[in-house]
């Protein structure tokens, strides 16, 4: 009962949180505590010495002697893999090469281009002007006349063995045969085609005049006299026995829904509207009801064994049995189950 008259706001603590804040208040004291300002003194410490001992140190000791240990590793590098090739190409590689040049130069101008002059006006342009002079001579006098006396065996010999027998055998042999059998067919197409092609078509025009055309005019005019007087007839006569039909089977579908909303819908409606509502009503009322008291026995036992926090959350402030106003209003003063019973 005293357990219920306490405030809620008050910030008290139930008896298991009691029993448990109280040691981890100890060793944070003890353990924690001294633990943290060692740790504190200890940064303290590192960034003076940071500031007031290393950094000077770095900035006037340190750095100046990294620099000029780079600057003479930089000077040895060029000394010993830089300098000696850049001397030796200066000094030596571009006078040697200047001096080759200016040698080739000199014996070009002065030895080999007077040398092949000569050799070209004096030795190589005769020789040249004798062989082309014996090779036109032997191409006229003795190569012309040795391959037109080829020429003509060649020919000879192709015309005798690949000209004259196919010559031969379509002059004598294929030209005959063919005269033959173009005068044998123009006399099969004069005197037996062309008879039978005339007789044929004969036929076939005095078939189309006399059996099929008059066979297809009766079938036509039959085929016209039965749609126009049996077909358009019959069409006509389903089509309204089609439309009575449909008449008929709406008026008896609107008959069948009037009398299934007379002996189903209209009494379903009625029950569902002065049975199952009010029933549906009462029994969400009692689930609240019953669902309120389920809460504000389980926010007692949670009070009674943690105690109540210092702040109720916006979230408790329900509608409950004890309030009368929505979530967002002003709770109404809590009423124990004990006091309720009693």
């Amino acid at each position: 009962m005293d357990m219920d008259k306490r405030p809620p706001a008050d910030g008290g603590d139930g008896c298991l949180v009691g029993v448990i804040r109280i040691p981890v208040k100890i060793v944070a004291v003890l353990v924690v505590l001294p633990v943290r300002v060692v740790w504190e003194l200890l940064v303290a410490a590192g960034r003076a010495v940071h500031r007031y001992v290393l950094g000077p140190l770095y900035v006037h000791a340190v750095e100046p002697l990294l620099r000029a240990l780079g600057w003479l590793l930089a000077t040895l590098l060029k000394l010993v893999f830089v300098w000696p090739w850049v001397g030796l190409w200066r000094y030596v590689l571009t006078p040697v090469g200047q001096g080759l040049a200016w040698l080739a130069r000199g014996l070009y101008d002065q030895v080999l281009a007077p040398a092949g002059r000569f050799l070209t006006t004096y030795l190589l342009r005769p020789i040249g002007a004798g062989l082309a002079w014996l090779g036109r001579g032997g191409m006229r006098y003795l190569l012309a006349p040795l391959a037109k006396g080829v020429t003509r065996i060649v020919w000879a010999v192709g015309m005798t063995l690949f000209v004259w027998p196919w010559v031969a055998l379509w002059r004598y042999v294929l030209t005959p045969v063919g005269h033959g059998i173009a005068w044998l067919a123009a006399a099969v197409h004069r005197y037996v085609l062309t008879p039978v092609g005339h007789g044929l078509v004969r036929l076939a025009v005095a078939l189309y005049r006399y059996l099929l055309r008059p066979v297809g005019l009766g079938l036509a005019w039959l085929a016209a006299g039965l749609y126009r007087y049996v077909l358009t007839p019959v069409g006509q006569v389903l089509l309204w026995a089609w439309h009575v039909a449909g008449r008929i089977v709406a008026a008896l579908w609107r008959g069948l829904k009037l009398v299934g909303w007379v002996l189903v819908g209209w009494p379903a409606s009625r029950v569902y509207r002065r049975v199952l509502t009010p029933v549906g009503h009462a029994v969400r009322e009692v689930w609240r009801t019953g669902r309120a008291a389920v809460r504000e026995a389980r926010a007692t036992v949670r009070r009674a064994l943690f105690g109540t926090p210092p702040g109720e959350p916006a979230r408790s402030r329900a509608r409950t049995l004890g309030s009368t106003t929505a979530a967002d209003a002003a709770p109404a003063d809590e009423i124990s189950l004990a006091r309720r019973q009693g």
